[in-house]
């Protein structure tokens, strides 16, 4: 019996061929040693973020929560280390923000929290699992799992699609999770369409990476007689990952302004964090380490490897060897919508699924010149907007212009930047035109 390899029901438009750099695929994912202390931020994810839950001077196991919220887009965080509450402060994150956190000596004694699988008998059981797994979107985004798989009763999902695409350079820690863990994906992806009540689901992997798709196709041609599980190869285009494009290749239909794939009757959700659940349901381990990849020009050693999370990125990438040379820049990220750092002593969040660190030979910094108005960003942006358009109407800080140019629909991926032969950061006027409408936009 052989499971149907499904077609893209619909071409994605615009998009860009960027070099895949694929140079860890080959890598199994490696454990590290955790580190002597642990900084775990309460904020590690889109929504409100945590309150503390321990304090200065107690001890704690790895996987006991030491920060929650009773918000309802919020997940708890849990210890990844065992050992002392040294401190609770604010610091910095990578991305800029301020956060308070939770920091662990850890004991080097590895002691668990008691654990025992979820009882689980209805949706309502699972979707409080998923919660108190503390799971997020491990693909990058960070939106607590929990909310996405709480669908509302007025909204029918029909489909479950996987994203398995990985399309960012470099990253490869998804194509690894299909490979070294691929009956954790089946088994979460069965379970969650179990849960949702949906008999279609769509695994996505882009045709880069044959091996994941050969592997998927067979287990689901073995466990999966009614075919309800389709593998689906996808053109290795930038940004063929992106929540909207995924839904648009899997069923053809497209996700308005606004709206959530969850309107058009589909979840979106990243291939680790379905193994994750599987692995959960199982064992009843909280999310308290993940995987990420090492790589650039500048670093030792590349490989894919599992942190705990809350650890010094300075301490990741001595795990790798250190630098050759002193980096020209480091990426927190993938190099399309990651985010350049210059302090490596920020700690791991949930959402990093890369490191990225590069020599000056390997930069191509384009000097910034005159729009020729050649039409490039344009024909890239697959959401048809026209990036020049709003960047002129950002500089004018036109607010009625901005929101009918479709300014808050952009996703940031970079297509505009990387296509513009202008060298302008397109991404940057991007947030800023985002921030002008939020700022200055009459409020309702």
């Amino acid at each position: 019996m052989h499971s149907e390899i499904m077609k893209p029901k619909k071409k994605v438009r615009g998009g860009v061929l960027v070099s895949h750099e694929k140079n860890t695929k080959d890598m199994p994912v490696k454990r590290i040693p955790a580190p002597e202390t642990v900084t775990l931020p309460m904020r590690q994810h889109i929504g409100a973020p945590c309150v503390p839950t321990v304090k200065v001077g107690d001890l704690v196991k790895i996987g006991q929560v030491v920060g929650d919220s009773d918000q309802f887009v919020s997940a708890p965080i849990h210890a990844s280390v065992s050992g002392k509450v040294i401190g609770v402060k604010e610091v910095k994150l990578s991305s800029g923000l301020v956060s308070q956190a939770v920091i662990i000596e850890n004991d080097g004694l590895n002691t668990m929290a008691d654990f025992e699988p979820p009882k689980i008998d209805t949706k309502e059981d699972f979707v409080k699992a998923v919660r108190a797994s503390g799971l997020v979107g491990l693909g990058g985004a960070g939106f607590p799992t929990h909310v996405k798989l709480n669908v509302p009763p007025d909204k029918k999902i029909d489909t479950l699609i996987i994203n398995a695409a990985e399309c960012e350079p470099y990253i490869t820690v998804d194509y690894r999770e299909c490979i070294d863990n691929s009956w954790d994906v089946y088994g979460g992806v069965r379970l969650v369409a179990e849960m949702l009540g949906v008999d279609n689901v769509v695994i996505a992997v882009e045709d880069n990476k044959p091996e994941a798709i050969d592997i998927l196709t067979k287990i689901a041609a073995k466990e999966d007689p009614d075919n309800k599980v389709k593998v689906m190869p996808l053109q290795s285009k930038y940004p063929q990952g992106a929540e909207k494009m995924m839904v648009l290749s899997a069923t053809g239909r497209k996700v308005p302004p606004g709206k959530l794939p969850a309107d058009v009757g589909c979840v979106v959700m990243n291939v680790a964090s379905a193994a994750f659940i599987a692995r959960y349901c199982k064992t009843g381990k909280p999310l308290t380490s993940r995987s990420l990849t090492v790589d650039g020009s500048a670093v030792v050693n590349p490989q894919n490897l599992r942190v705990p999370i809350g650890t010094e990125i300075d301490y990741v990438f001595k795990a790798c060897g250190g630098f050759k040379e002193e980096p020209e820049k480091i990426i927190c990220g993938g190099p399309m919508m990651g985010m350049a750092i210059v302090d490596t002593h920020h700690p791991l969040i949930k959402s990093n699924n890369a490191l990225l660190a590069f020599t000056k030979d390997d930069l191509s910094i384009k000097e910034e010149t005159d729009c020729i108005r050649c039409g490039r960003c344009a024909k890239a942006c697959p959401l048809s907007l026209v990036p020049t358009r709003i960047h002129d109407y950002a500089v004018a800080h036109d607010v009625a212009k901005l929101q009918h140019a479709g300014t808050m629909v952009c996703m940031e991926c970079g297509s505009c930047a990387y296509s513009c032969p202008a060298g302008k950061p397109l991404v940057q006027y991007m947030r800023r035109a985002k921030q002008i409408i939020r700022e200055e936009a009459p409020k309702k």
